[in-house]
């Protein structure tokens, strides 16, 4: 049985093409960032929020597509029998594009002095900037989440795959690793078998991503048996040894262990 992990040089592909979709969109970005009018918000605001929903849309087919190709090479590398055809994942809602950059440009609008909060009070030009990388960030987030939803509705479809797994960077922050360290998810009971238990069977938890994350799905085929990188096999034992069986308290506890003990930094820790 082929062993395959989170650390192949197909994962760093998948994560390379991603980063660069996102360079590109980046770029367009900031382009259309000129749409908005400090002295017009409330005109401009909604003219740059359709631009915004056309960029989503463009780079978010072409992440689409990038993930059927990566999952086409992926089955034929694993020899899975018959054929099939990748679905393309829709392109997302305009409300829930309208919704993120909505939370992205929330600061901007003007407050009374007695109820506007300290960024809020920060001068226009201050909240112009950061309500522009929270805006990259959200789209980048909608962008690469169609190219990874494509790649799980291609496993739950597929009747050659069995399940797949999530492949973090190295230096991805604490829930990104925690995620990838839980190995493969199965996408069915039936597919698990005698090794399903409730921490690998469903994938509630690992397809969970954040904005600006660069995650990668992996599929599992039959015939393949999925086992962790040493990277991510010694993220789970830091969770196992120091946060695990703390409900409630297990993030705060994962993240202080990694800082402490992992090789890898976390964003913004060194």
């Amino acid at each position: 049985m082929a062993t395959l992990s989170d650390d192949t040089p197909a994962a760093a592909r998948q994560r390379a093409v991603q980063r660069g979709l996102t360079r590109l969109l980046l770029r367009d970005m900031r382009k259309i960032r000129r749409l908005i009018i400090a002295s017009r918000l409330k005109d401009s605001v909604p003219a740059w929020v359709d631009a915004v929903r056309v960029l989503v849309d463009q780079y978010g087919q072409t992440a689409a597509s990038a993930a059927a190709d990566f999952y086409d090479a992926q089955r034929e590398a694993a020899g899975a029998p018959g054929s099939f055809t990748v679905p393309l994942a829709d392109s997302p809602p305009d409300d829930q594009v309208d919704q993120s950059m909505r939370w992205a440009t929330k600061d901007l609008w003007p407050r009374d002095a007695d109820v506007a909060t300290e960024v809020q009070s920060r001068p226009l030009e201050e909240r112009m900037a950061a309500a522009q990388v929270k805006a990259e960030q959200a789209a980048q987030r909608l962008v690469t989440d169609q190219g990874r939803q494509t790649l799980r509705q291609a496993v739950q479809q597929d009747r050659g795959a069995v399940g797949y797994a999530r492949a973090a960077a190295l230096g991805g922050c604490f829930f990104c690793k925690l995620m990838a360290s839980r190995g493969m998810i199965y996408k069915t009971a039936e597919s698990a078998g005698r090794d399903a238990n409730d921490r690998f069977s469903g994938d509630a938890s690992v397809v969970k991503f954040h904005n600006d994350c660069h995650c990668a799905i992996i599929p599992v085929f039959r015939g393949q048996r999925f086992e962790l990188s040493p990277h991510a096999a010694e993220w789970d034992r830091i969770y196992r040894e120091y946060a695990a069986g703390h409900p409630g308290d297990q993030l705060r506890l994962f993240r202080r262990a990694l800082a402490e003990h992992d090789q890898q930094p976390l964003p913004g820790t060194r």
